[in-house]
């Protein structure tokens, strides 16, 4: 059960390579949150809430590094 889970967090990581229409601010967004997910799961043992919760933070720090400035 957990083989399936890495590989479909590997899936997911890997289909983001096709947001070529996407600014680099989203993409940080969404590498972020797929990280964040990955390493949630793996902190938590395999939690839904810790996945949950790790792709939120992850999510929300990929989009605040490339913010652009004011």
């Amino acid at each position: 059960m957990n083989h399936i889970k890495h590989l479909a967090a590997i899936a997911a990581i890997l289909s983001l390579s096709a947001c070529a229409g996407m600014s680099q601010q989203d993409k940080n967004t969404a590498v972020g949150a797929a990280v964040g997910g990955v390493a949630g799961s793996v902190l938590s043992g395999g939690s839904a809430v810790g996945t949950v919760g790790g792709a939120a933070v992850g999510g929300v720090i990929g989009n605040q590094v490339s913010k652009p400035p004011r």
